[in-house]
């Protein structure tokens, strides 16, 4: 069993800042690719940020430059830096990680987190 536990999310205005993270846990052998996706109402889920290594990295195009990825290898933890907060940004982000788990050494599976409100005020 593989648990994702967000935090970080908030009701900032525009222009501010938020740091998000997300924290793996439970029976996990390796950690591939970790990232983040956001959902606004009414939209499809999309992506924001993955990454595998601090020099593999993929953003969406309305993020880059304002948001940076990272990640604690240590501390199973994923990180979105989130800088000049724009009222699109306003989502709920969700983690997202593909891993292996102990008793399921073999495969490879993705797994989700529940999400973390972001508010922008105008």
């Amino acid at each position: 069993q593989v648990q994702l536990v967000e935090s970080g999310g908030g009701l900032v205005q525009a222009g501010e800042s938020l740091r998000l993270s997300c924290a793996a846990s439970g029976s996990i052998f390796e950690i591939n690719r970790m990232g983040w996706y956001r959902q606004a109402p009414g939209n499809q889920r999309e992506l924001v940020a993955t990454i595998i290594t601090s020099s593999i990295t993929n953003y969406a195009d309305s993020v880059k430059g304002r948001f940076t990825i990272s990640r604690d290898n240590a501390k199973s933890t994923v990180y979105l830096q989130m800088n000049s907060l724009k009222p699109e940004d306003t989502a709920v982000y969700y983690c997202y990680v593909q891993c292996r788990s102990y008793t399921h050494i073999s495969v490879w599976r993705d797994y989700w987190g529940q999400g973390t409100q972001v508010n922008v005020s105008s």
